[in-house]
């Protein structure tokens, strides 16, 4: 079986297995990660070369992971299979993205705000006590768009680079990221490879994101909203894809959110009507639409992959 066929049905299954599982209830190797992350933190993080230390607490973390994956999958082509299968499956978070935004979602259109800003608070870092219903639309619309990027198609980016091990150093950049890239005095220094890292990691695969929601909705709007406003957004990933996925979905996003019991002020994304719960709808579909897009061109890759072998 030519190397893109194989690889190309792999995805599928990973991607099946995400859809009708979803994560693992009990023992998730994400949580276990961030458990080590933060070990390594409290042991490693100090004042003094704190860029060196972030580096190494990053290296201790992720490379001996992804070298492992990468050994075992020297072990056979079956070995091969079964472990870009899992780790696929395991670092795929679209099943379970898609579930907390309905969650969201269902409680704001039946008018209960209470339950909606609670649901909406597992999935956004901002203060979510005091958020309207047009802010709890806006925070959970937001978190799809960005987290389409960061949960499924950059990792399936990674994947179809070097696959299962390339899915696997993705989520976990990411998740560092997550947990140590932020502008405080604890993390300034020690988290800047890790945010520097997530970043480079996820160039190429957000503007794909940004690409594919354009496609997929209002392209004009999208592209012209890529284009201005994108530029003015503090992450260099996270611009693109929600200027883009906003404008395709013609809703305005962005603007005053409250963090650390501090109003925000942000620059606008996207162009159209305030949000909503129908809003927050759309965005669930344009990723779902974006993600059968997206297995469906590899699908074909591997098809014709395996038609040209066959010649």
């Amino acid at each position: 079986m030519p190397p893109l066929t194989q690889l190309a049905l792999a995805l599928a299954a990973g991607v099946l297995l995400d859809r009708l599982l979803g994560e693992p209830r009990r023992f998730h190797p994400l949580v276990g990660f961030g458990a080590l992350a933060s070990r390594l933190e409290r042991r490693l993080n100090r004042p003094r070369h704190g860029i060196a230390r972030g580096a190494l607490a990053w290296s201790l973390a992720v490379l001996p992971a992804v070298w492992l994956a990468g050994w075992l999958r020297t072990l056979g082509a079956g070995t091969a299979v079964a472990v870009d299968v899992a780790l696929l499956y395991f670092a795929l978070g679209g099943r379970a993205l898609i579930d907390h935004a309905r969650a969201v979602a269902l409680p704001l259109r039946n008018g209960d705000l209470t339950e909606a800003r609670r649901r909406v608070g597992w999935i956004v870092s901002r203060d979510t006590a005091a958020l309207t219903p047009t802010q709890v639309a806006a925070a959970g619309t937001e978190s799809v768009l960005e987290n389409g990027n960061d949960a499924i198609f950059g990792t399936l980016f990674w994947f179809l680079v070097a696959g299962g091990p390339g899915a696997l150093l993705f989520r976990l950049a990411n998740t560092l990221d997550a947990m140590w890239g932020y502008r405080t005095e604890r993390y300034h220094h020690f988290g800047r490879l890790a945010a520097r890292a997530d970043d480079v990691l996820g160039w190429l695969p957000a503007r794909l994101t940004a690409l594919s929601y354009a496609l997929l909705g209002d392209t004009r709007n999208a592209l012209q909203c890529w284009r201005h406003q994108a530029p003015r957004w503090k992450s260099p990933n996270a611009g693109p894809v929600m200027a883009a996925g906003a404008g395709a979905l013609r809703v305005q996003l962005g603007g005053e959110a409250p963090y650390h019991g501090t109003m925000t002020q942000r620059p606008t994304l996207g162009r159209g009507g305030a949000p909503d719960a129908d809003s927050l709808a759309d965005a669930i579909t344009l990723v779902g639409r974006t993600l059968t897009l997206w297995v469906s061109l590899c699908l074909l890759a591997g098809a014709m992959a395996w038609g040209l072998g066959h010649a």
